[in-house]
């Protein structure tokens, strides 16, 4: 498995974690693809490893090929490089189903990692959750050896299952951001400084870390107080 040619197509947020991941664990790394020659050319600088916004200087010959580019450009990326039959080809996707390569390989899985992913903060790999899935045993076997590599939580999910953890995901992460950002919003509007929610954010987060949701719930909207709640 550290013998296997890899390379990574894509160079946004997801990219820029798992390609130095990859180096980590050991693994053969060996070409950088983007679309944009900007950001092959900042992965590839950061991580040392040879990249290319040109989709004929693609390697051909690689053994494994992990997609980490949208949802709706991933048919029209991989359908535009030259990838030898016998190659594993994996996407990162929370909500594309596994089969979305049926038609055109043999060979293709899942390797999900669930996590928020920004270009300037720092992330232990080891400690995200893969999620994990492949066609066939043989395949599975081989798409769990690279995930045991990069992280000690890895979980075999099917597509259906994997849609819902995802639509999960959003609502945790993405919905609750949003809340901050409306926040703010607030705040801004009274000439008030967000640094005064940090506080009470971090201690949110972390309160749910160790007991569940409706056990974290505190002040009106635990104890029913509709009087409270209209009042706002």
């Amino acid at each position: 498995m550290m013998n296997k040619k890899i390379v990574l197509i894509g160079a946004g947020n997801v990219a820029h974690h798992l390609a130095p991941a990859l180096l980590r664990a050991g693994m053969n790394l060996c070409q950088i693809y983007s679309r944009t020659l900007e950001s092959a050319r900042e992965l590839g600088r950061k991580t040392g490893i040879t990249y290319t916004s040109d989709t004929f200087a693609v390697y051909p010959d690689g053994d494994i090929y992990i997609f980490c580019v949208s949802d709706d450009a991933l048919l029209s990326v991989f359908k535009s490089l030259r990838i030898n039959e016998e190659a594993l080809i994996l996407h990162t996707s929370g909500s594309v189903p596994l089969d979305i390569f049926k038609p055109y390989r043999q060979n293709y899985g899942v390797l999900y990692p669930l996590q928020t992913f920004s270009k300037t903060r720092n992330l232990d790999f080891g400690e995200i959750p893969l999620c994990i899935e492949a066609p066939d045993k043989e395949v599975l076997k081989t798409i769990g050896q690279i995930a045991d590599k990069l992280s000690s939580k890895v979980y075999e999910i099917s597509s259906e299952k994997r849609k819902k953890l995802h639509l999960a995901a959003v609502l945790a992460n993405n919905f609750t951001n949003h809340l901050y950002h409306m926040a703010g919003k607030l705040l801004e509007k009274e000439d008030l400084d967000f640094n005064l929610l940090r506080p009470l954010i971090f201690e949110t987060a972390h309160k749910v870390m160790q007991m569940i949701p409706e056990n974290a719930q505190t002040g009106p909207a635990r104890r029913g107080d509709t009087n409270i709640l209209n009042l706002h």
